[in-house]
């Protein structure tokens, strides 16, 4: 995965994880800037927005605050549990696929982190 930095750590991780701070600010925004957004939608778009934001923080220092992954790892898997039913039965939006592929696709890269050989360089 390339070169490691002073903690040991490849800097693939921290693009990974600036990665999902902006697919997290990338599908947040819409909600929180739109006009007709349900107020029920916005704060889901906040929580959203903050998990962006605690991605960009770990990325800063991902062997100090990775552990933190597991706030991510629990959120998106209760989002994919909580949305996975209505799309495979129809009644979801078309769009909220792709979101949880991505979802999905996180998830699956914070476990590598936080279980993977790498896991032995968090604090």
């Amino acid at each position: 995965m390339g070169k490691l930095n002073a903690a040991g750590l490849s800097p693939f991780w921290s693009w990974m994880l600036w990665a999902a701070a902006a697919y997290n600010l990338i599908v947040a925004v819409p909600a929180l800037l739109g006009p007709d957004t349900a107020q029920g939608d916005r704060v889901t778009a906040v929580l959203v927005a903050s998990f962006g934001v605690l991605y960009a923080l770990i990325a800063r220092a991902p062997a100090l605050y990775g552990r933190m992954l597991w706030a991510g790892v629990l959120g998106k898997a209760g989002i994919l549990a909580t949305l996975l039913p209505s799309i495979l039965d129809g009644r979801a939006p078309g769009a909220t696929g792709y979101v949880l592929a991505g979802d999905a696709l996180f998830m699956i890269g914070f476990l590598a982190l936080l279980l993977g050989p790498q896991r032995r360089h968090l604090a």
